[in-house]
């Protein structure tokens, strides 16, 4: 919950061997390992990911804090060692500095035609103008940057900013996108997110000038 209130997208798996097969399956920036887990430790996940030749980012999060236990972890793969009892500002301060590992200051900016985002900072700006955007919503208008003048469907999109299955009766896209299209907008006349009927959504990376 404190990381999906700091704007992360996160899943959650409390069994070992289904933790392993997500982890195999999906994409992730870093994954949080606890070690005493159900139908697979925490030590055999890692080295199986790594056989695997997985690379993901892993911090393990243990009460086994002795030394021998952290040394054994950071051995069979682990980036980090999170000893608990622990601070949840400790916990995101620690996820910060994988962010900044994975985007430098240099490379963490995306700009498509006027528009720009910082990743680390999440800040939005249109040409000189600094747009606030929620959580979802910046995490919406970031997929649609990392892809200029491709399709993105609505499938694509719950699944990776609200972590849902495709719902065809959900109304959450639309909700959202009329927001970020309603902030990023105001004042330019050129509209840069298109909606594609029955297919998704793009954002065109052309250049304009007002």
């Amino acid at each position: 919950m404190a990381l999906e209130q700091a704007g992360y997208v996160v899943d959650h798996q409390n069994d070992g061997a289904n933790g392993l097969q997500t982890a195999m399956v999906n994409q992730y920036d870093l994954i949080l390992l606890d070690l005493m887990l159900p139908s697979q430790n925490g030590i055999d996940i890692l080295r199986n990911l790594r056989s695997f030749d997985n690379h993901v980012p892993v911090m393990i999060i243990s009460a086994l804090g002795s030394t021998e236990q952290l040394i054994k972890g950071l051995d069979a793969g682990a980036n980090d060692y999170l000893k608990k009892p622990f601070e949840m500002d400790e916990l995101l301060a620690r996820v910060r500095v994988f962010q900044r590992q994975q985007h430098p200051r240099n490379i963490s900016k995306i700009k498509v035609a006027d528009l720009e985002i910082d990743l680390l900072s999440r800040e939005v700006k249109r040409k000189e103008k600094t747009i606030y955007l929620s959580n979802r919503e910046f995490l919406l208008l970031e997929m649609l940057m990392l892809n200029p003048d491709q399709v993105v469907t609505k499938a694509q999109i719950l699944y990776k900013v609200w972590n849902m299955s495709f719902d065809p009766g959900s109304n959450v896209i639309e909700v959202h996108l009329y927001q970020v299209r309603k902030k990023i907008n105001e004042g330019f006349s050129h509209q840069h997110i298109q909606t594609l009927i029955n297919r998704g959504y793009i954002l065109k990376s052309i250049d304009v000038s007002e």
